[in-house]
């Protein structure tokens, strides 16, 4: 069976940056999993993965205008520091949590204040290149409920 829309897709992947430096890996856990054509991965790696099948093995490059966005300099806000989430000492470079209008969004600190600090709204992986190293294990038919809910369950998907 091939990857197509409303199929589950199990898969591991190696992320590298444009240096080939490996930033994050599936391998040592679950394998990810995704419903294909719902907007759960990046639109670069759900274009290169369809027509695909279990056992394949692929390496995408995806530039950043099909993977996480261009990086905008207009995206970094002075917030307090009470309203950062996830750490109760902050320096420059960590990941806070920050909840807004839209739900919680996860922001870089980029410059550190007494009271306040200088976060990067941007994902943390915009404007960059980066390199999926993926190994398909499973394509198979999306339950109604996953239809439904419009995202896999089970092992690598959502839990309810």
């Amino acid at each position: 069976m091939n990857i197509a829309k409303d199929r589950v897709i199990q898969f591991h992947y190696t992320l590298k940056d444009e240096a080939g430096a490996e930033l994050e890996s599936s391998r040592q856990g679950e394998p990810m999993a995704y419903l294909h054509g719902h907007g759960g991965i990046i639109p670069g790696l759900e274009e290169a993965l369809e027509g695909k099948g279990a056992g394949e093995s692929l390496s995408v490059t995806v530039p950043p205008e099909k993977g996480y966005g261009p990086r905008r300099d207009d995206m970094v806000q002075r917030v307090p520091l009470k309203h950062l989430q996830g750490a109760k000492r902050w320096r420059v470079g960590m990941i806070a949590s920050v909840q807004t209008e839209r739900g919680p969004r996860q922001v870089v600190i980029v410059k550190l204040g007494r009271f306040n600090a200088d976060v990067d709204f941007n994902h943390p992986m915009a404007g960059r290149t980066l390199t999926f190293e993926l190994d398909i294990l499973d394509v198979r038919e999306a339950s109604t409920e996953e239809l439904a809910h419009g995202h896999a369950h089970g092992v690598g998907g959502h839990q309810h």
